[in-house]
């Protein structure tokens, strides 16, 4: 008996040994195909290194953008600003989500408490439900996510947007990295943040004293004939929400598929946002490569105020629609004017003298209660309603965190997984 149990173990030993490459190092087996497809409206930014930095002279004794040479990693990148339209789906998230939790009350089938056999604790929300936002009893559940009737224009029963609110988390690995932090529990490094998601379309009128904006606050962000305007009146910490949204949007389709992670949405480095402006082209002022804001014919090339109290002579007025003038070499849209846009990074005069060469990067998690210098973060691009000067690849200038400006949107990034997308098996002579 115990030389049949032998017998039995040799053979499962050597039988997992034939599994594994027959006892030699060959590596973890059956993993995932690493393709990665390119994500829809965004472009690909191969890797490489540019001089970052005016490439005229600066503004004297600014000392703001001094020239520095940098190298990055490829990356994808929103080929225009985000729109209206898509910040919308945002919104509607987060509302719908909140009248799933509050239907979960009269009907579980909102909710997913259990799957395999195995309880889900917190629950997920089921999207696959319906939302009856005109079913009697489900009207009355609801009426708390809309507007009381002494607060109601014109007696519309509007959705409340102040209960519009985003929470999500931060995994701070900036902190997780120091030597000091090695024993801290893992917890402890998480963030919980939320913020209101609506847009303030107010800032159409706060912006402008004595200016006729009342319009564009009105109508902005809901009209269909503004969908694929560019989305303002979203502040940087909104602009971060979207990003983790998106990025969690994402991965849960990709997990109910089975397939691997994607990286994550982001704002832009100043150093990705000013290489991808730059469109491949040296010491180019501007996005489309030449030094002058007109084209050949005499046309401008961007939406911006291209004379004094003159803002369409570029063929806009305030914001247009993206993608309206020509790509930069990159085949990104609006890289200069129709609105500047926010930057992952804090804001600091000295950044270029000790920012890395690699992907410079300084940020900065400002909280409620810190000096509002420590809340600036640095914006690029230029807008419409700014000078020709402000619309050069390198011109740099901040906001605060908390502010949401008429002529401030953003656009996303992200990582690209890899070194090229000509890479795979065949870019190595081993595998």
């Amino acid at each position: 008996m115990k030389r049949l149990l032998f017998i039995a173990s040799l053979v499962v030993i050597v039988t997992g040994c034939d599994r594994s490459g027959r006892g030699h190092l060959t590596g973890v087996q059956n993993r995932p195909d690493g393709f990665y497809a390119d994500p829809p409206g965004m472009v690909f930014i191969p890797m490489g290194s540019f001089n970052m930095g005016p490439s005229d002279q600066d503004i004297a004794y600014s000392q703001n953008a001094i020239t520095k040479t940098i190298s990055l990693p490829a990356f994808y990148m929103d080929e225009t600003e985000i729109t209206n339209n898509q910040y919308r789906q945002f919104v509607y998230w987060v509302r719908d989500s909140l009248a799933h939790m509050l239907l979960a009350d009269i009907n579980e089938d909102h909710l997913i408490t259990e799957k395999d056999g195995m309880f889900i604790d917190p629950p997920l929300i089921n999207w696959r439900q319906r939302i009856r936002w005109d079913g009697e009893e489900e009207r009355e559940i609801l009426e708390e996510l809309f507007l009381p009737e002494h607060e109601r224009f014109f007696r519309r029963r509007e959705i409340d947007s102040r209960k519009l609110i985003y929470r999500y988390h931060i995994i701070d690995i900036n902190r997780a990295a120091r030597r000091s932090e090695r024993n801290t529990p893992r917890n402890e490094f998480v963030m919980e943040y939320q913020t209101h998601v609506y847009p303030d379309t107010l800032a159409w009128i706060h912006d402008f004293s004595y200016a006729y904006n009342e319009p564009m606050t009105q109508y902005y962000f809901w009209h269909p004939t503004y969908d694929h305007y560019p989305v303002v009146g979203v502040n940087w910490s909104q602009a971060r929400a979207f990003t983790i949204w998106r990025t969690n949007f994402l991965n849960n389709y990709l997990s109910s598929r089975a397939r691997p992670f994607a990286q994550e949405f982001r704002l832009p480095t100043e150093a990705e946002w000013e290489y991808a402006a730059r469109g491949g082209l040296d010491l180019n002022p501007y996005p489309w490569g030449g030094p002058y804001t007109r084209n050949m014919d005499g046309c401008f090339l961007a939406n911006f105020k291209p004379l004094r109290g003159n803002y369409v002579a570029d063929g806009g007025f305030q914001t247009i629609i993206v993608g309206h003038y020509p790509p930069n070499d990159y085949g990104l849209y609006d890289m200069a004017g129709n609105v500047s846009e926010w930057t992952i990074n804090a804001w600091d005069e000295s950044f270029y003298i000790f920012g890395h060469d690699m992907n410079m990067h300084y940020h900065y998690e400002a909280q409620p209660d810190d000096p509002i210098t420590l809340k600036r973060k640095a914006i690029r691009g230029g807008s419409w309603k700014d000078v020709g000067f402000m619309l050069q690849v390198s011109s740099r200038n901040y906001e605060y965190q908390d502010t949401a400006k008429s002529y401030i949107g953003f656009r996303c990034v992200q990582t690209y997984p890899g070194r090229d997308r000509s890479d795979g098996r065949r870019a190595s002579n081993v595998y």
